[in-house]
């Protein structure tokens, strides 16, 4: 099962993601959380984004297509 969850920062989305994890046993990803985590820990990317979310600018599209192909391949799906 993969669902999906959109909304504005603050609107719930890890609120009702953590109810459906405990209920279906299911995997989060969320992309602002490893973002977070990359900047964090200095990798690479977190370099790369850091003065883009300092800013509240939007990470673009292709580093965040690669942020989740780089979980989903951890995890092997």
């Amino acid at each position: 099962m993969n669902i999906i969850l959109f909304g504005a920062p603050g609107a719930g989305k890890g609120t009702q993601a953590n109810f459906l994890i405990k209920e279906f046993d299911l995997i989060q990803i969320s992309t602002g959380d490893m973002l977070r985590e990359s900047v964090k820990q200095k990798t690479k990317l977190g370099k790369q984004v850091e003065t883009i979310m300092a800013n509240g600018e939007l990470v673009p599209d292709e580093i965040i297509f690669s942020l989740i192909s780089e979980r989903l391949n951890d995890r092997g799906l």
